[in-house]
Formats: C-alpha cells, sequence, structure tokens
C-alpha cells in the first residue's frame, strides 16, 4: 500500500509496481490528522496485515538561515517529517505487537547526524526522526518489532530539492551537479537489504553516502 498527497505520482509509481505484486494506492494528507483517522477506519481489515511500515516522507524548505526563514516552512516540516511519522506509526504498532512481529523503517539523513548551515529546522527534524527510532526501538523491545533508520547523504532524480526551492528547478538541479550522486535505486535497495535480514537480526541504523560525499557538509568528486 503506498499512501500519499499527490494523486497523479501515486498512479504512475502504481502502473510501474503493478508489474511485479498487487498495489494499492490511497490519497491522503498525512499531516491531516482527521483524515488520518479516517483512512485508518476505511482500511481497519487490511492494516491488520501490515508487516512493513516505511515512514519515507519528508521535506526540506528553503534555504535561508532560520532568522531569514519563514516560520511556516518551519511548521510544515515539522509537520511531515516528525508528528506524520508519529501518527502511522501509533495506528500500526498495535497490531504489529499482537502478532509479535513487524518492521518500522523511518527515514532519517546525514542531515539528523551532523548540521549544517541554513538547515536549523530540517536538521532538527531529522535528529529527531534519528531519536524516535532508537527510543521506539528501546520501547518495543521483547514485542519482536524490528526497529530502523536509513541515513541518506545526497540523492539525485527525486523531486527533493525542487521542494526545497519550491519549484525552482535550476537551483534544484546545481545541487546535484560536478560530483556523483546516488540514485533512489540505491537507497531502495538498501532498504530491501535491511528487511530481508531474518527475523533474529536488526540493522538498526544504515549510513549510506555517495562516494563523492566524504560527510554531510563536504564533496570531493574524482579528478
Amino acid at each position: 500500500m503506498l499512501v500519499a498527497r499527490r494523486a497523479d505520482r501515486l498512479k504512475e509509481i502504481q502502473t510501474e509496481l503493478s508489474k511485479k505484486t498487487k498495489v494499492i494506492v490511497c490519497e491522503l494528507d498525512i499531516t491531516d490528522s482527521q483524515a488520518v483517522d479516517k483512512f485508518v477506519a476505511s482500511q481497519s481489515e487490511w492494516l491488520t496485515h501490515i508487516d512493513v511500515l516505511i515512514n519515507n516522507a519528508g521535506l526540506a524548505l528553503g534555504r535561508e538561515p532560520f532568522q531569514d526563514s519563514k516560520i511556516e516552512d518551519a511548521e510544515a516540516m515539522l509537520a511531515t517529517n516528525i508528528l506524520a511519522l508519529l501518527r502511522f506509526t501509533h495506528k500500526v504498532l498495535p497490531n504489529m505487537i499482537k502478532k509479535k512481529s513487524g518492521h518500522i523503517l523511518n527515514m532519517g539523513s546525514i542531515a539528523g547526524k551532523t548540521a549544517y548551515q541554513s538547515g536549523t529546522v530540517y536538521c532538527a527534524t531529522k535528529a529527531a526522526v534519528h531519536m524516535i527510532t532508537e527510543a521506539l526501538r528501546i520501547d518495543l523491545g521483547g514485542t519482536g518489532v524490528r526497529v530502523s533508520t536509513v541515513a541518506p547523504g545526497r540523492v539525485a532524480e527525486t523531486e527533493f530539492s525542487v521542494v526545497r526551492f519550491k519549484g525552482d528547478e535550476d537551483k534544484a538541479r546545481q545541487v546535484y551537479e560536478g560530483y556523483r550522486t546516488m540514485s533512489s535505486k540505491d537507497v531502495a535497495e538498501a532498504i530491501a537489504w535491511i528487511l530481508d535480514r531474518p527475523s533474529n537480526v536488526n540493522i538498526q541504523e544504515l549510513v549510506i553516502m555517495p562516494t563523492d560525499q566524504p560527510s554531510a557538509t563536504m564533496l570531493a568528486p574524482v579528478r
């Protein structure tokens, strides 16, 4: 099941994935608590069969220093990156605990481990994701439910930077010029590897970076 706000993108992904497996898509604003409650109520039977929850939704908005940024951007990042993750996790956990199995995988970021200039709120939200994951794993000790986080570096071929620069595709493209980045496929394969571990193994955290990005704040392309 894929849940997102944009129906057009959901349909595209559904068409692609349906060649290999059954795919259910649901258009939903995950920051709307009432809409999420209605969604969960309407899918209550199906949700009992969820084995894996991937909290992949997240965004960064703006590239200005915090003092020059819009507080509305901060609110949107907090609502999407933290509250929506908590809300969906809270909804699926009861059935996972009942089954004594399941896997929660949260998308963190290298930005949640090392701060960078003009990333005040985004870095804070991703640091929160890492702490939520760690604490939740402790809370769920003895339940059989595994909890993991993936912390990627720079990933091209996504809409992340387009959203950050609010539709300015030229600025977004420049972020990834001059060095080798990762692709969304690279990250997806890492996630698949984590989820494919036997039930006695939990990959607690995986940091995955482009070779040309030695750290969160450094790019070093091969010359």
